[in-house]
């Protein structure tokens, strides 16, 4: 089976997909290992995309969701490659869109029924007073569009107007987009992996994320703690919880439309009720590191090479070729 993993400079971009060159490498290997002929590429423009489907390959693993054309243009690969009707791994644009915009994904499933905790966005200046929020205090802020916990650190946590105006300007200087601010919960942080067989089945693995203590006993997952790889990570002790949490990532993949395989973050309060936080649909696969293996090994004990099998076996699935398709029970550490 011809395989090309397609990635691009993620230095420009806020949303990094699969974690760059070192990522895909672990993949390369993985499906090394099972015995395709497989390539990474790392695509800077069209002309690089042309080349990748002139060469027509049976599968391209989507380890980003665009390329930047130019200061304000994005090309959307989903949308490239399956124009040219070459089949590729992970969701359809439509769907991606949900991953990149945290405030429709949001919108989508409160319109589903499914809880979100309560949000607005702001710009600087836009409230003049405390009584102009559409929610009361304490607040969790961060950037509207990015991700890694990007523009996360402790200040996100805010329990008064001043430090409010001090937080979404900090981020806006730094990002140049609004801030997204949700009511602040204060249970547990779970993350869910998905992953999506052929026929419909889901296979979720969900973990709970513990940040180390920072500043007034919070624990706040930001972008520094992800980098310092400084949090803990437990399969979910309760299993009523952890029922809970599987069943809430279930319906979001599901009714955002994902395909093949996901990530959901979910927040919690003490008092045990669950809130979608966030979809990642083309999530982080750094061997070792990134939550979307680590909830799968966490969790149900699987390795990263079962892992990368499964996640492409919907691909495998759509070439009509069954006898290159994965085994989605074996554990594919050879």
């Amino acid at each position: 089976m011809k395989i090309e993993i397609i990635t691009t400079s993620t230095q420009n971009l806020r949303e990094t997909g699969f974690g760059g060159i070192v990522a895909c490498d672990s993949i390369l290997e993985s499906l090394q290992h099972l015995g395709h002929d497989t390539t990474v590429n790392l695509c800077r423009n069209t002309k690089d995309l042309d080349a990748v489907a002139a060469r027509n390959p049976d599968i391209v693993v989507l380890a980003v969701k665009y390329l930047k054309i130019s200061e304000d243009e994005y090309l959307w690969l989903a949308d490239y490659f399956g124009g040219k009707g070459i089949n590729h791994t992970g969701s359809l644009r439509q769907s991606l869109e949900f991953d990149s915009n945290k405030v429709a994904a949001k919108r989508h499933l409160n319109s589903l029924g499914i809880p979100t905790a309560a949000f607005f966005t702001a710009l600087p200046q836009e409230y003049a007073c405390a009584e102009e929020t559409p929610i009361a205090f304490p607040f969790f802020i961060k950037p509207i569009d990015a991700a890694n916990g990007n523009g996360v650190d402790d200040l996100s946590y805010v329990d008064n107007f001043p430090d409010f105006q001090r937080k979404v300007l900090a981020i806006y200087e730094a990002y140049g987009m609004p801030s997204l601010i949700e009511q602040y919960m204060d249970g547990p942080e779970y993350t869910v992996s998905i992953i999506q067989s052929p026929g419909g089945e889901l296979m979720i693995s969900a973990m709970e994320i513990l940040p180390p203590e920072s500043r007034n006993g919070l624990r706040i997952l930001g972008a520094k703690v992800k980098r310092d790889d400084s949090e803990s990570l437990f399969r979910i002790e309760d299993r009523t919880m952890e029922e809970r949490a599987m069943e809430l990532a279930a319906k979001a993949f599901q009714n955002l439309g994902a395909r093949d395989f996901g990530r959901i973050d979910i927040k919690s309060t003490k008092a045990g009720k669950m809130f979608f936080l966030e979809a990642n649909l083309v999530p982080g696969m750094t061997r070792g590191s990134s939550y979307f293996p680590r909830a799968c090994e966490v969790a149900d004990g699987h390795v990263y090479d079962w892992v990368v099998c499964n996640m492409l076996e919907g691909a495998f699935n759509r070439t009509g070729h069954a006898e290159a398709r994965p085994n989605r029970h074996m554990e594919a550490n050879v």
